[in-house]
């Protein structure tokens, strides 16, 4: 039951992650922080 668990657990972190972003690059206030906020997200994998 603890991998169900933790795939679930997992899912959620990453479906979090990719609101925030989102949430993120709607704020961003120009296309170079949209850039940075891009590259940041793209060099740490989601687990």
């Amino acid at each position: 039951m603890s991998n169900v668990t933790a795939s679930w657990r997992r899912r959620r972190q990453q479906a979090r992650t990719r609101r925030a972003l989102a949430a993120a690059l709607a704020r961003s206030s120009s296309p170079a922080m949209r850039d940075e906020l891009l590259t940041l997200a793209n060099s740490t994998p989601l687990r």
